[in-house]
């Protein structure tokens, strides 16, 4: 006979009481769910969302949230989840709410935002993800940005936090939307009402993507897609008996929604959050939490996190006694350009507390994808090729010039259910170690772009996705070298920004983040490569002698003369995600949103 999670808590209380000679100062705190339940696993092999989390809900495993400090604040096990869920929808449908009206949530991570999304999803109602404020951009921008995206989405009520009831609500507002928060809606009576038939082939949430927020697109999933993609995943990244997984990814992006939110209810794994802001405080706290859970065996981030934990460990700090990633199995990377660098960074930086190089499984994905499209099977590690530059733009070998190079991060195996192809320009398959745009097909593509059949169209092609990025492929294994719409062409060459921001980094006192290269139009009306650059240098005639550097470096690498600008720190733009937002940097600099240091000639 299974064992609820309240019948184990129950008798762990007990048990202290019972051995407690003065029980009423006895404070055991909340009590993490457990890595294994004796439930046997089910990857993901269920019809509906819904369907996925009733089996969940019969086991006692769930989600744990943490505070800044990592310490357990709130268990919330799959059978607490799937009854507040229930309630929620039956909220919903009293509200008048039917199939296919769509619900925004301001997606903060906590058991709110989670009962909230699945009690949609029970309801037949698409829940469709909004993204918390970042320190980026400041308070209209926000409001701006969620009105967009309302507006693209057109639901019928945005519910929040209490604490964004100004922004939010102002947001709301602005597109004649309901808006309501979190609580007001709990507050509410859950009558027993009738709840739709559910359908694998409807659409289950929206997803839109943490890039350019002026022409949103709104990827819309179905129950199939998804649990075709958490089963492709969980199969690629190899999930074990007793795994268990911490994150401090957001939950509007689809690498924490999918990733770190719904795949560890489909494959019934407990986890552990620490909400992103938190993380973005204390990096660290991340790694804390990973050495004290017993059993944590599975964490993801983009490059950037791990290269901000290897920063923040001080000479005096004794890595071996502070941390444990001795058991840390699967250590994901995605959602930006993967760099070898950084992650011989972090393999330097925490070897000593047992972190092993192995660990890392490179991916790439996208949420037209749902998530995944290519994992690196468990065990191979980070495994780069060198390719020349002139490869990469697809240009002739300049033979009056040393040869370039840039490591090319495998991001391995296609994820079951998925092909991908490497397209010329005749659209058709080329050969390995050809450049082209890759392509992919499979049960977890998106049905569609919400309400948008011209764009659907443009990168849906005979079943097979656009993805707009650029890669080849060598004996099955994907590489990725870049996105299509970043690449800079100056007079008929084309140039990587990120070979630009790269080289800029080589030079001391730079951060990956702090350059931003992009393409602009001269005074002569041509096209001429602008690099931003954030700049902690006070003194003026410094800030000349840094510029003249940088320009040094940048031709001395890519063979071009560039706009250098110095700009404050903390001025360039990043999406919803953490990552560098070339586009909105250009924007902002066009406009003069971005104001560079003025230095003299």
């Amino acid at each position: 006979m299974k064992t609820t999670y309240g019948g184990y808590l129950m008798n762990l209380v007990s048990s202290v009481l019972e051995h407690a000679s003065a029980y009423d100062m006895v404070d055991i705190g909340p009590v993490a769910t457990p890595n294994d339940d004796g439930v046997p696993r089910r990857y993901a092999d269920f019809v509906t969302f819904g369907e996925a989390l009733d089996f969940a809900a019969a086991g006692a495993k769930g989600l744990n949230f943490h505070d800044p400090r990592g310490r357990l604040t709130r268990p919330y096990p799959f059978s607490e989840l799937r009854e507040d869920a229930l309630a929620t929808a039956r909220r919903l449908i009293a509200r008048g709410f039917v199939p296919g009206d769509r619900v925004a949530l301001v997606a903060e991570t906590g058991p709110d935002f989670a009962a909230l999304f699945c009690g949609a999803v029970y309801a037949g109602v698409w829940p469709v993800p909004l993204p918390l404020p970042t320190s980026f951009g400041g308070k209209e921008n926000y409001i701006d940005q969620l009105a967009v995206q309302l507006a693209s989405s057109d639901p019928k009520t945005l519910l929040y936090p209490a604490e964004l009831a100004e922004m939010a609500g102002a947001a709301a507002a602005r597109q004649g939307c309901e808006g309501l928060t979190y609580e007001d809606l709990a507050a509410e009576a859950a009558p027993q009402v009738s709840l739709p038939a559910a359908d694998p082939d409807a659409i289950c949430y929206l997803q839109y993507s943490s890039g350019s927020t002026r022409f949103p697109h709104g990827v819309a999933v179905t129950h199939r897609a998804l649990l075709a993609n958490l089963a492709g995943h969980a199969y690629g990244m190899g999930f074990q008996d007793g795994d268990r997984a911490v994150s401090w990814l957001p939950w509007y992006h689809d690498m924490g929604l999918v990733g770190c939110f719904l795949s560890p209810i489909a494959n019934q794994m407990s986890v552990d959050y620490l909400k992103t802001e938190d993380f973005a405080r204390r990096p660290l706290a991340w790694l804390d939490l990973i050495s004290r859970n017993p059993g944590t065996t599975l964490s993801y981030s983009p490059t950037f996190g791990y290269d901000i934990c290897a920063r923040r460990i001080s000479s005096q700090t004794s890595v071996a006694e502070r941390f444990d990633l001795s058991r840390w199995r699967v250590a994901g990377n995605g959602a930006d350009m993967i760099r070898p660098d950084v992650m011989q960074g972090f393999v330097n930086a925490f070897a000593p507390a047992g972190f092993k190089a192995a660990a890392f499984l490179p991916s790439y994905g996208l949420a037209e994808a749902t998530l995944a499209v290519t994992v690196m099977p468990p065990g191979e590690g980070i495994r780069v090729e060198l390719v020349e530059e002139e490869r990469l733009s697809g240009q002739p070998r300049d033979l009056s010039r040393p040869a370039r190079y840039r490591a090319i991060v495998n991001c391995g195996v296609p994820v079951r259910g998925m092909e991908v192809e490497v397209r010329g320009e005749a659209d058709t398959p080329i050969a390995d170690h050809n450049i082209g745009k890759v392509w992919c097909r499979g049960s977890s593509v998106m049905h569609s772009y919400f309400r948008d059949p011209e764009s659907t169209a443009a990168c849906m092609v005979g079943g097979w996705l656009d993805t707009g990025d650029m890669g080849y492929m060598a004996q099955g294994y994907l590489f990725i070298v870049g996105r299509a719409k970043d690449m800079i062409i100056i007079n008929g060459k084309n140039h990587w920004p990120q070979d630009i921001e790269w080289a800029v980094e080589q030079l001391p006192g730079f951060h990956q983040g702090d350059i931003a290269a992009f393409s602009v139009e001269a005074d002569n009306g041509e096209e001429t490569p602008a690099v931003l650059v954030h700049c902690r240098v006070s003194d003026p005639k410094e800030r000349i002698k840094l510029r003249e550097a940088i320009r040094d470096k940048v031709r001395a690498v890519t063979g071009m003369n560039c706009v250098i600008e110095l700009v404050p720190p903390r001025t360039l733009p990043r999406t919803s995600s953490g990552k560098l937002s070339r586009a909105k940097a250009k924007k902002l600099y066009l406009s003069g949103e971005i104001a560079p240091y003025r230095l003299a000639a």
